[in-house]
């Protein structure tokens, strides 16, 4: 029987540390964040991480493992928030896992093994670079459909990134990312989880709250924030400060745009990625969703996830 976990999803700006923390207080548990640019340290403000009060509450775990700097990957976390989470278990606890990162959820739930991925090869992966730049993305496409042609149908030519990786991973190893995907899925999964979605009724209602939270983070020093990474020596152009407020921040902070269109950027960037989380959630057939009406009503929510999670043997 695979271990119980709780999980709470659901777009941006829509309750869910607070969700967890609740359920975390009701049921003996320990927070894992499922966040993907949470991970990294000294982004406070721009991520809405965890306060210092909020962390005494509950434990918090998968907070602040990266330095911003670092390229973080799926299969990392994958890695570290299953060592959490088994910790947690043996420990006596509940994992519950909260966070809006939906790939980072599913992977972890699912039990997928990153290790093939992971594994590479740098002269191999060099040599391939340049074949692409001499002979075109169309070429290596062209090569990779004569193995792995379904994964070459999913590819554009100039996404060189993704036809290098599949034709290095099958060189090393023999496999092809298509097979290794399909292994992966008949696995069982790690965690059998009781999945809450949080969400407005009213899209409207969680744009405004988007809005509203990017001119509190604006207010608590977001500039600032992002003024130092880049001080530190943060590339504007790497990984964390891609995420959304930082790369918009830091286009500020460097004089390509004035504030206020950065943070109009941020609020249009956010509701973006919204919808996007949004339309990842929905796939959860089995998940408990609880849309607000207006005010979030975080008393009724912590009822209905605990009823809920206790009826798939949860308790």
């Amino acid at each position: 029987m695979q271990p119980k976990v709780i999980v709470v999803a659901g777009p941006t700006a829509c309750g869910k540390t607070r969700l967890g923390i609740a359920l975390a207080q009701e049921l003996g548990g320990e927070i894992v964040s499922a966040d993907s640019m949470q991970v990294y340290r000294r982004m406070d403000i721009g991520t809405a991480k965890a306060t210092a009060e909020e962390r005494a509450a509950a434990p918090h775990h998968m907070l602040d493992v990266a330095e911003p700097w670092e390229d973080y990957s799926v299969a990392r976390y994958v890695e570290a928030a299953a060592a959490c989470c088994d910790d947690i278990l043996r420990r006596g606890k509940l994992p519950i896992i909260v966070g809006g990162t939906g790939l980072y959820i599913d992977s972890l739930l699912s039990g997928r093994d990153f290790a093939a991925r992971e594994e590479g090869d740098e002269k191999l992966r060099a040599s391939l670079a340049a074949e692409y730049e001499a002979l075109g993305g169309e070429a290596l496409l062209q090569r990779l459909r004569s193995f792995d042609p379904e994964r070459a149908g999913k590819l554009h030519p100039a996404d060189k990134r993704r036809i290098i990786r599949a034709i290095e991973i099958y060189t090393l190893t023999g496999t092809t990312i298509t097979e290794h995907d399909r292994r992966s899925r008949e696995l069982p999964g790690r965690y059998e989880a009781a999945r809450i979605v949080l969400g407005y009724a009213d899209r409207a209602a969680l744009y405004a709250r988007i809005d509203s939270r990017v001119d509190k983070m604006a207010e608590a020093g977001l500039m600032a924030e992002v003024a130092a990474l880049l001080k530190e020596g943060v590339a504007p152009d790497c990984t964390a400060m891609q995420a959304i407020g930082y790369k918009e921040a830091a286009l500020c902070i460097r004089g390509s745009i004035p504030e206020q269109e950065a943070l109009a950027r941020i609020k249009q960037n956010s509701r973006r990625y919204a919808k996007r989380q949004l339309t990842w959630f929905s796939r959860w057939e089995d998940a408990l969703r609880i849309s607000w009406q207006g005010k979030p009503d975080f008393e009724r929510a912590r009822l209905l996830s605990t009823e809920f999670s206790r009826s798939r043997g949860i308790s």
